[in-house]
């Protein structure tokens, strides 16, 4: 495999403030499919996530469940870093904020911005309306009034979360100074937010003009100290922010890990969350004379029965439900099939069970138990050689080995997964048209040899559309490829050609299901 060039991809860590849901589910999926995309496409892949555990929220948290801060981090981040086994990430590090290397990373990036541009951070004093929920300040113009569960009015974030007056003694870091530098920033390279609704968003706030914004605390203790001067700790955004260049080894930005990986391709993070990361990181990054990430994916999020997930409503999905109740595989490709390109997704029972059964079991896995049981049971359980190809045999041999990759790339470099998928998809349902249209079973009396070319096209098609699915459902595409025969070190996208098609008289073992069809009722 030609060398390519290294790839670095991130989702924004979780804030340990609760359990993880659905929407930590699928953002940790959508960048996994992108890392094993970009590995099976011939890039070393460095994958990072991991917890956010600093800020007034989780010691507020903490303190409501009679812990201590670190004790009650620990329990939370352990749910988060378990999830990784149970969703299948190919993660390659899981980093938390606790740790001394992100502490000694977040103050050098202090250091650094006071060192480059001295002026841009400054003590002051700080007042104004502060959501502990978002851990960000509001002015007044963005907030609207809200009701408490007593029917008390009160102001609220534009997310909903309540807000309180703060008044404290504060670092402020001079981000109007960046306003100009930003909007060059979007100007030049508009792939740097994505997908376009978001880039709109953001200029249009950064045009509004940009206030200095608060960068340390002093009401409580939980987070990094600020450099010399500990009766501050700092803001957790900046502490935060700073742990995509925390997992590959800053402050050494002389090591192999920093120079290799360092700009990100990509941040994958909420729409929730597109201020901090689009403006308020590249202008740190700016300040410390660091290289800024290349992009900035913004996903939606992925409402249940058409409502936001909310406690309240009663209608928060825990991965593991998904899990028990679809299988995992099915739970990532339904996911990724559902949820268009930044935009919010839906989920609901009936249409997964039907989007399951349609495309996995009556699709590809029908595809591949009938093949495969025809030719355990007609070609002596061995993958038949194939006599001449005739002009149908090509077509789909072409559109699998010459094509596929080829027109997906463009949709996956993009992380469009369900537009790449769509076109998967699409060969699954043209070979499935080639059996009925030559029907080996008819083939097998009348001609066993053209029975047993056909079965043979089949088989590579499979094959290759094994190879191809391993980035959305790795364990069903493994145990395609096991079926198959085909060996472990053969089974990235530089093997998908016609120069290394299956061998005829490979012995197959008998064929097992790899989808199973899922019942409405048993599986609510």
């Amino acid at each position: 495999m030609a060398d390519k060039a290294p790839f670095y991809i991130t989702t924004a860590i979780d804030y340990v403030n609760g359990a993880p849901h659905l929407g930590h589910a699928y953002e940790k999926i959508l960048t996994d499919v992108m890392a094993r995309f970009k590995r099976l496409d011939g890039h070393e892949v460095m994958f990072l996530t991991g917890t956010d555990e600093h800020g007034q929220k989780v010691a507020k948290t903490a303190e409501a469940n009679g812990r201590e801060p670190k004790e009650f981090c620990d329990e939370i981040s352990l749910k988060f870093r378990e999830m990784g086994p149970q969703l299948n990430l190919s993660y390659d590090d899981f980093i938390r904020t606790t740790e001394e290397r992100h502490y000694e990373a977040s103050k050098t990036i202090w250091q650094k911005i006071k060192e480059n541009n001295p002026d841009d951070i400054y003590l002051d004093k700080y007042a104004g309306w502060y959501s502990v929920r978002d851990e960000g300040y509001f002015t007044e113009d963005e907030l609207t009034e809200g009701v408490d569960s007593e029917g008390n009015k009160h102001k609220v974030a534009p997310t909903g979360a309540p807000v309180e007056w703060v008044e404290q003694s504060s670092y402020f870091f001079r981000l109007s100074a960046y306003t100009d530098k930003l909007l060059k920033l979007y100007e030049d390279h508009p792939e740097f937010i994505s997908p376009d609704s978001r880039r709109n968003e953001v200029v249009s706030f950064v045009k509004g003009g940009l206030q200095d914004i608060s960068i340390s605390r002093t009401n409580f203790d939980w987070g990094v100290p600020v450099p010399d001067d500990e009766d501050h700790v700092m803001y957790v955004w900046l502490d935060a922010l700073t742990n995509y260049i925390t997992g590959v080894g800053y402050p050494d930005v002389n090591s192999e890990s920093y120079k290799k990986f360092w700009p990100a391709d990509f941040h994958v993070v909420g729409k929730d969350i597109i201020r901090f990361h689009c403006v308020y990181w590249p202008a740190f990054l700016m300040a410390a004379n660091l290289e800024l990430p290349k992009r900035i994916f913004a996903h939606g999020f992925i409402n249940v029965n058409g409502q936001k997930m909310s406690k309240s409503v009663g209608n928060v999905v825990a991965p593991k439900d998904l899990l028990d109740a679809y299988g995992l595989d099915q739970t990532r490709y339904l996911l990724m099939r559902e949820v268009s390109h930044g935009q919010d997704g839906n989920f609901s029972h009936e249409y997964a069970v039907q989007r399951i059964n349609s495309d996995l079991a009556n699709g590809l896995g029908n595809l591949v138990q009938r093949t495969l049981s025809m030719i355990y049971k007609n070609c002596d359980g061995a993958i038949p050689t194939p006599n001449e190809f005739n002009a149908d045999d090509k077509l789909l041999l072409k559109k699998a080995h010459e094509h596929l990759i080829r027109d997906i790339r463009p949709d996956c470099n993009e992380m469009r997964f369900n537009r790449a998928l769509e076109t998967v998809w699409k060969l699954v349902i043209e070979a499935n048209g080639y059996v009925d249209a030559q029907a080996p079973w008819t083939l097998k009396k009348e001609d066993p040899e053209r029975m047993k070319t056909v079965l043979y096209v089949l088989a590579e098609v499979i094959r290759v559309l094994g190879l191809t699915v391993q980035f959305v459902v790795p364990d069903a595409a493994s145990k395609i490829l096991d079926q198959l025969k085909v060996a472990e070190d053969q089974r990235d996208f530089s093997f998908i050609s016609a120069d290394h098609m299956l061998v005829g008289g490979t012995e197959i073992d008998q064929p097992e299901g790899v989808f199973p069809r899922l019942e409405t009722d048993k599986a609510a």
